[in-house]
């Protein structure tokens, strides 16, 4: 059991980065990861040791936000002002450029599949590899959807919130 949990240990820390960004909620994204590394330590034995086990760890992680998501019926986790207010307003500091708040915002808009690759590669530094084969699709879709991803990205934070919700619809 040491050795599993050396090698699991080190991975905590990603999945609770993606599973923040995924749900905005401490206590739910927390239930996400225990629910992950429960599931992780039930299927120990089943996974390839010739596998990317950080790659493996965020597919579990994925598949079971995803069947979240089908339970309660959502079709994505939206922040509530409620978190927005507890966001330290970085915008008063000229040297930081975009604020939390901003980039939170943008999230937000992205259709649950574009989001889950931008927080991969960009935030969790996967290769584009490794987000493929967590979640499942060709290298090729990852970085259409990453492209796709960082175009409205930038598109939010350009032209601002309501310009750009009034362009997209």
């Amino acid at each position: 059991m040491d050795e599993i949990a050396a090698l699991i240990e080190p991975q905590i820390p990603g999945l609770r980065r993606y599973a923040h960004a995924l749900l905005r909620e401490r206590e739910a994204a927390d239930d996400l990861v225990q629910d992950t590394l429960e599931r992780a330590l039930a299927g120990w034995s089943q996974r390839r040791r010739d596998g990317d086990l950080r790659a493996w760890l965020f597919t579990i992680q994925r598949n079971l936000f995803l069947a979240g998501l089908r339970r309660t019926k959502r079709a994505a986790p939206r922040a509530g002002p409620d978190l927005l207010d507890q966001v330290p307003d970085t915008s008063a500091d000229p040297a930081s450029g975009l604020g939390l708040r901003d980039i939170l915002a943008g999230l937000d808009t992205l259709p649950e599949e574009q989001r889950s690759v931008l927080l991969l590669v960009a935030v969790e530094d996967l290769s584009y590899a490794e987000a493929a084969s967590v979640l499942g699709v060709p290298v090729g879709t990852i970085m259409s959807r990453l492209s796709r991803a960082r175009e409205r990205m930038r598109g939010f934070l350009e032209t601002g919130r309501t310009g750009f919700l009034r362009r997209v619809k």
